[in-house]
């Protein structure tokens, strides 16, 4: 819970907040004793109702609502409502790439630093960063924000030097892992579950599904009969239920809240990140449910991908394969459920290694210093 604050943060999410990124995104203030969070958003999704009771929309209500945002969104025109001076932010926040080209004339009208997290797909997209005929705002914002934003964070040194090979300072530029809530009474496992794999995330590219269940359908044809649980959704969702079609003891249970999720990783006998570089450049940054697995006791197995060895030791605290490597993946499957004691042994570790560096306060109380320093230093 944040503790009573005398100074604002102003939170920039262009589309605050999608159901899926809720409880996520709120970890990043989980920590914060000196400054409270004031959200603001061009749209206005599910989820703000869960990081908020508040929640702040660009624009007036009724119609003028739409040319307020438009006159924003194309000209960075300062809208007048919501009335953002009586916020008195000391920084602005922005999260994600987008939501800092966004801000940057807020920023400016504010007179306050702005400071610009980015998160995984918004640095390694390329789409992001190819010149066109008509460039959308991130694309005309792009080197002000570079030369203007006092401050750039990512959550891995795998984000920090894709943004460098973007052309952003390196002397701006920090590296703030994201983490998972440590609690000090674990909740209760599944009670009655027969052994299980498991893999929580969006069916997207980037995240490896398909890899996965051919993995799976190569411990079937070894005799290693383990069931694989999905947690998620997406756009490949249908495509990934067909080619599981064949495949025995495949469970498909779409999305459930983060208290249930954690529950499930309790009980798995690891969790399966098994992510890949996206034909359009989309990358992992450090994906969340490393972190949520590892605070459970749970093992990573996944792939060299991004910035998850910064996070799993293979032998250590999970198993690492190349990426796309199906076989390899099947390999580190099989040896995981056929070496007694190993899950345990790699659960201890992965526990110990997330309560020492991936403690969500921890690293939202070096996300408010980073924000507090910059604020300090634009101070007349």
């Amino acid at each position: 819970m944040i503790k009573a604050a005398s100074e604002t943060v102003l939170v920039y999410r262009h589309r605050l907040i999608p159901l899926s990124e809720a409880a996520f995104v709120g970890r990043f203030y989980s920590g914060f004793e000196r400054l409270s969070p004031v959200w603001l958003g061009y749209h206005l999704d599910k989820g703000a109702s869960i990081v908020t009771d508040k929640p702040l929309r660009i624009g007036r209500d009724g119609a003028l609502g739409a040319l307020d945002r438009a006159l924003f969104r194309h000209l960075g025109v300062m809208p007048p409502a919501p009335d953002l001076r009586r916020v008195k932010p000391r920084v602005i926040h922005a999260l994600f790439g987008r939501g800092g080209a966004m801000a940057l004339p807020l920023a400016r009208a504010l007179g306050v630093p702005l400071v610009v997290t980015f998160l995984g797909a918004d640095a390694t997209k390329e789409k992001h960063y190819q010149r066109r005929l008509i460039p959308p705002v991130y694309a005309r914002r792009l080197a002000a924000l570079q030369r203007e934003a006092a401050l750039f964070t990512c959550l891995s040194g795998f984000l920090r030097d894709t943004l460098v090979a973007r052309g952003f300072p390196p002397e701006k530029i920090e590296v703030i892992h994201h983490g998972a809530a440590i609690v000090d009474v674990p909740p209760e496992p599944l009670a009655n579950r027969i052994p299980y794999l498991l893999f929580v995330g969006r069916f997207v590219e980037k995240k490896g599904v398909t890899y996965l269940l051919d993995a799976m359908r190569v411990l079937r044809m070894r005799g290693l009969a383990t069931r694989l649980v999905l947690i998620g959704d997406g756009p490949l969702g249908p495509q990934l239920r067909e080619q599981a079609r064949d495949i025995a003891d495949i469970e498909f249970l779409g999305w459930l809240p983060n208290p249930e999720i954690r529950r499930w990783m309790r009980s798995a006998l690891a969790l399966c990140v098994p992510s890949v570089t996206a034909a359009d450049g989309d990358a992992e940054g450090l994906p969340t449910v490393v972190f949520e697995a590892m605070s459970e006791g749970t093992p990573v197995v996944g792939s060299r991908h991004a910035g998850i060895p910064e996070a799993v030791i293979s032998g250590d605290t999970g198993l690492l394969v190349a990426e796309a490597d199906t076989e390899g993946l099947a390999a580190s499957l099989a040896e995981l459920i056929e070496t007694p004691g190993l899950r345990q042994s790699l659960g201890a570790a992965a526990s110990i290694a997330a309560r020492e560096r991936f403690d969500a306060r921890r690293q939202s109380r070096r996300l408010e210093q980073a924000l507090l320093r910059v604020a300090d230093e634009a101070r007349p």
